[in-house]
């Protein structure tokens, strides 16, 4: 589950969602991968990062956008 591994702190990198133990932000995270970032690449470059915590940052971003609605004016 995403919550054992992100987590929020308003005096920490400006209250964004953060990987817990990091102050690497779940919207690096998200932007490393849509720029073609492997799990592998992340991890050797990021080396407190786990697979799990890559895949927390995923779930999070899943359960955010599943709330959004988007109006059509």
């Amino acid at each position: 589950m995403w919550q054992d591994r992100i987590v929020f702190e308003k005096d920490v990198v400006v209250g964004k969602p953060f990987v817990k133990g990091t102050r690497i932000t779940v919207d690096f995270v998200l932007d490393l991968l849509a720029n073609g970032w492997s799990y592998e690449e992340i991890g050797s470059n990021y080396p407190q990062l786990t697979e799990q915590d890559i895949r927390a940052c995923l779930e999070y971003a899943s359960s955010v956008i599943k709330d959004e609605k988007v109006l059509l004016i």
